[in-house]
């Protein structure tokens, strides 16, 4: 039996409503870009399994329905990856009996651009501005290249992936504001170390622009309608390839590979690398 088995964490009805295709969104209006990590192939002819780590936009607009969807898949644990700021402005809506974990992976840069995308739909005239005389994609650059190398985000992501492989904390849900950046790079640290082909990886991180344009296109539209370019916010709001490549370029330069940023960088040992493996590939 294997260990996921051992401990009663078989997929769960979320993931098996979704038929069992990797990247799939669930039906969450208020909740875009929640989907179940699992059903992806590795190198070595194994499979992710399905049911046991989400990964999702921050649950403040939850209504009672998505929280029924959220129950459905019997979460143990939600860690909530955003600032002290985020939490406070837009606390989350979570099923009872849920243990809630706070990880600030941005805690030593709080000024990131990723924790204050919702800030920039306050004046969205001013925000254009900004935003035209502005080059996201260094800024993007430099975030995640800050996802591996801020103390902070060390600290927090070394937590996350410990907890992952005790028992009693699948399944689990994690999440930032959009689920894009500081929960794309926790998505595709955990795959890469699993054994997924980083062409998939990639893939897998992309889908966030197919579910966030959709799922936040009435805050685009009341960009829009408040004077403000939604052409400039949609790369904010997005992702790019090059994003992620950048954190996984930095990764492989100070550390070789993803093992060696587990070990060397996070001090995830070997032995609990050994542990995620176990619990989450069949």
């Amino acid at each position: 039996m294997s260990p996921a088995a051992a401990n009663g964490l078989g997929p769960r009805s979320g993931a098996e409503s979704q038929g069992g295709v990797p990247g799939a969104q669930m039906p969450t209006p208020n909740i875009p870009n929640l989907r179940d990590i699992g059903g992806y192939p590795t190198t070595d002819g194994r499979h992710v399994r399905l049911g046991l780590v989400y990964r999702s936009t921050a649950l403040a607009r939850a209504d009672d329905a998505d929280l029924d969807v959220l129950a459905g898949l019997g979460l143990r644990t939600i860690f909530d990856l955003r600032t002290a700021a985020e939490r406070s402005a837009s606390p989350d809506r979570s099923p009872q009996g849920v243990r809630e974990i706070d990880l600030d992976v941005l805690a030593d840069e709080p000024e990131a651009a990723a924790a204050h995308i919702p800030e920039l739909t306050s004046d969205p005239a001013k925000a254009s501005e900004v935003l035209a005389s502005t080059d996201i994609p260094a800024i993007f650059d430099n975030i995640y290249r800050g996802l591996v190398t801020l103390p902070s985000a060390v600290d927090s992501y070394r937590r996350l992936f410990l907890a992952l492989a005790e028992e009693g904390t699948l399944p689990a849900l994690y999440h930032c504001t959009t689920g894009k950046d500081r929960t794309g790079w926790a998505t595709a640290a955990l795959l890469t170390l699993l054994g997924v082909a980083e062409d998939v990886v990639v893939e897998d991180y992309l889908r966030s622009n197919d579910y966030l344009m959709a799922g936040l296109q009435p805050m685009l539209d009341a960009f829009a309608a408040g004077g403000g370019d939604a052409e400039l916010l949609k790369p904010v709001i997005g992702v790019k390839a090059e994003y992620l490549r950048s954190a996984l370029e930095i990764m492989h330069g100070r550390y070789g590979t993803v093992e060696g940023y587990f070990a060397d960088g996070l001090s995830v040992d070997a032995s609990a690398q050994q542990r995620l493996r176990e619990l989450f590939l069949h």
